[in-house]
């Protein structure tokens, strides 16, 4: 196996495309690092990276070995958790994966609270579109990938499973908020804000208002649930969202969500790896997500 040092050197590289800025982040010398850079495409016998005017690009060889490198540093951090889980430690990285309106919506509050009950655990936590989820999870970018519609794959397992259903949502002073449930045709007479057009929510959004005779015209597009939120607080407003993008609001009494009639809803998972096993603090935080998940759903009759 490649020398510990080594590994996270190769892995820096990669992912910075250049020396410098590895060495800089990794508070080394970048003579160092190339030195051994080039030491190990000698042994190996062809290159690793591709020297670029601007950039370092990976080789084939270059992908190989850094699937490995990759690997080969999850499976030690792997290691070392599940070593300091027999110790009763919490410690150790986690890296999550989630789509902007997840993002803007229950999952900072949920990553507050787990980290307040794992004093020696840090998140990455990373805001992607919904296509770039399951790439991020198969590279190793992160551990753990949430988000709504994702297609199967082999390299991909589902730890949890949600349908959850779209509604309207509008101020909790709006002249719609006394309502049990929602209709397509409520929202016609009032300023419509939506989901951009390339968030995996609006196209589900759009199956529901085709429904009515003249598909409504929104006033505001935006890829910011925040900002839709905000637009909402104007007492006028209405808009289309899932009960997770606005649980909090809604639990503080801002907000009120009614479930749309017919039905539309859209499939949530949290999904990981197929291969390797799962650390005991990626556990953990599974288990913290289903709980918080369980409650937003159950708030909302999902």
């Amino acid at each position: 196996m490649l020398h510990a040092r080594m590994l996270s050197y190769l892995d820096e590289v990669a992912r910075c495309g250049s020396i410098r800025k590895a060495a800089k982040g990794l508070n080394v010398s970048s003579t160092s690092i190339n030195r051994q850079i080039l030491a190990l495409e000698a042994q190996l016998g062809q290159p690793i990276f591709e020297r670029m005017p601007n950039r370092l690009r990976l080789t084939a060889a270059g992908e190989v070995l850094i699937e490995h490198v990759r690997e080969t540093l999850r499976n030690f951090e792997r290691l070392q958790l599940r070593l300091d889980g027999l110790k009763g430690l919490q410690r150790g990285q986690l890296k999550v994966a989630t789509t902007l309106g997840l993002a803007g919506g229950p999952i900072p509050g949920i990553v507050q609270r787990f980290l307040a009950d794992h004093p020696g655990a840090t998140l990455d936590l990373q805001a992607l579109f919904a296509d770039n989820l399951p790439g991020s999870t198969l590279s190793g970018e992160s551990d753990l990938a949430l988000g709504f519609n994702l297609l199967p794959h082999p390299g991909l397992k589902t730890v949890l499973h949600y349908e959850v259903p779209i509604g309207l949502v509008v101020h909790r002073d709006h002249d719609l908020a006394g309502q049990s449930e929602g209709r397509a045709h409520n929202l016609i007479g009032y300023p419509l804000v939506l989901p951009a057009k390339n968030m995996t929510l609006r196209s589900f959004i759009d199956i529901a208002l085709a429904r009515l005779p003249d598909m409504p015209v929104p006033v505001v597009e935006t890829n910011s649930i925040e900002m839709l939120k905000q637009l909402l607080r104007d007492g006028v407003s209405v808009s289309l969202l899932n009960p997770l993008d606005v649980g909090e609001e809604i639990a503080r009494g801002e907000l009120r969500y009614l479930p749309l009639r017919p039905a539309t809803t859209q499939t949530l998972k949290l999904v990981a790896r197929s291969k390797g096993m799962i650390d005991p603090l990626t556990s953990r935080f599974i288990e913290h997500l289903r709980r918080e998940l369980d409650a937003l759903m159950a708030g909302q009759g999902g």
